[in-house]
């Protein structure tokens, strides 16, 4: 793109040039520049708050969901569910940039600056840590937008994202190779989880990231590359930190994706938003998926609305989640079996439907559970997967990296087709950011 970004430490968060605020969106937040733990736990706590609502956008793409064509929000989200961003319409929600870029910003000033100003102590080390996997937690979803899924044969030549790591620089942001992108996030990773020094936070601060959200992010990166060796030793190493699930058989249980859950691990994004919940009506494959008698998330997940189902799991901040438990027992599913150990997968499945289903109905599951080969095990595990996680952000990058299969939607009569293997799968870059990035073409 060939345009210079030039980020100011001493205006603190604040772009010296008027197209790098136009490519970044970076906000200022105040031109004292940290100094003490408080500041720079203030200036992540921006970096948490720009990390985008883009999963709630992403929904729209997915069979997850009907169109509310009588509520007039709606029309927002259209191109995303025509998977129109070839030319879509000028009032359209796009997909988010910027605000990844704006919430890497945050994360290099406190990388940067936390110990020459502040000192080091385990204070300092935590919030620096939490900036790194901040960081590379953004380039992981930057990378599962705009990115095609990872390939072996095809990573280092793969076009990923454009790599932002330090203050006060001028560089050219070009996209780096998905393979470059990745080896950032490991590095991070790394770095991030050698300085982290807290198991868990309270519920209300359980938007950070601490130990097991390192091992979470860990295994959901290793499990996203087909590296299930890795997927599998980090579910491990964080379920055997907490592996507690909500027991929904038991009166009083609370949604699992609620931040107050016991499975919860991670509390930062909203991934069902209120915009969303107005403008959407549960499509008939997601409600079609459950045993709307014997499995106990349905009624916690949907409710009835006149003769559609909506959705009761978003919508609100009580709802919002990143990593939880239920995902890591379905990746250790899915790594042992690819891993050979069909024992442990149908162990770690089974532990979770024990807690999804009514006693009676779960020991028919165990004893046909048992009897699948591994093929239809694999199967079954990508269906609970479905039902656990569902309207939690997770459906189209399952699709994009399952098959990519064929979707319709219909909208005003009109039916749009999302053939097998669409191109379409890897979004293209938002018109605004390649207006003021070129090299994003």
């Amino acid at each position: 793109m060939n345009k210079i970004i030039k980020l100011s430490a001493v205006l603190l968060l604040m772009v010296s040039a008027s197209s790098c605020k136009k490519y970044l969106d970076v906000q200022p937040v105040g031109k004292v520049i940290p100094t003490t733990v408080e500041d720079f736990r203030a200036l992540l706590n921006s970096g948490y708050a720009q990390f985008p609502k883009h999963k709630s956008n992403l929904a729209f793409r997915t069979d997850e969901l009907l169109m509310n064509n009588d509520e007039p929000s709606s029309a927002i989200f259209r191109d995303q569910y025509k998977w129109n961003d070839q030319n879509p319409d000028p009032n359209s929600r796009e997909m988010p940039y910027g605000s990844f870029y704006t919430s890497i910003f945050y994360t290099n000033s406190v990388i940067a600056d936390i110990e020459e100003k502040a000192g080091k102590s385990a204070a300092t080390d935590q919030i620096k840590g939490e900036a790194y996997l901040l960081r590379a937690y953004n380039y992981f979803e930057l990378l599962n937008l705009y990115a095609k899924p990872f390939n072996l044969a095809t990573a280092a030549s793969d076009r990923g994202v454009p790599i932002s790591l330090a203050v006060d620089i001028e560089t050219n942001y070009k996209p780096s190779s998905v393979e470059a992108v990745y080896t950032q996030i490991f590095a991070d990773i790394e770095s991030g989880r050698a300085l982290m020094n807290t198991d868990n936070f309270a519920a209300g601060l359980n938007y950070r990231f601490t130990k097991r959200a390192a091992l979470a992010l860990t295994a959901r990166v290793h499990e996203f590359r087909g590296e299930w060796a890795n997927a599998l030793k980090a579910s491990q190493e964080a379920l055997a930190m907490n592996s507690q699930l909500e027991d929904l058989t038991i009166v009083g249980a609370v949604s699992p994706n609620n931040y107050q859950s016991k499975e919860n691990i991670m509390s930062m994004e909203d991934t069902f938003n209120a915009d969303v919940s107005r403008s959407a009506l549960m499509s008939p494959h997601l409600i079609g998926i459950y045993d709307q008698v014997n499995d106990k998330r349905f009624a916690l997940y949907f409710g009835k609305a006149g003769g559609d189902y909506v959705s009761t799991k978003g919508n609100s901040n009580e709802f919002k989640i990143s990593f939880r438990n239920g995902e890591l027992y379905l990746i250790q599913a899915e790594a042992a079996l690819k891993m050979g150990n069909s024992s442990l997968a149908q162990e770690s499945l089974l532990a979770l439907k024990a807690k999804r289903y009514t006693t009676a109905y779960f020991a028919t599951e165990k004893t046909r559970v048992m009897a699948l080969s591994n093929e239809d095990l694999m199967l079954d595990i990508l269906k609970e997967r479905e039902k656990e996680l569902a309207l939690e952000g997770h459906r189209w990058y399952d699709l994009k990296r399952y098959g990519q299969p064929e979707l319709k939607h219909t909208v005003s009569g009109e039916v749009f087709t999302l053939l097998k293997n669409d191109p379409r799968y890897t979004i293209r870059f938002p018109q605004s950011a390649v207006q003021a990035n070129p090299n994003l073409q």
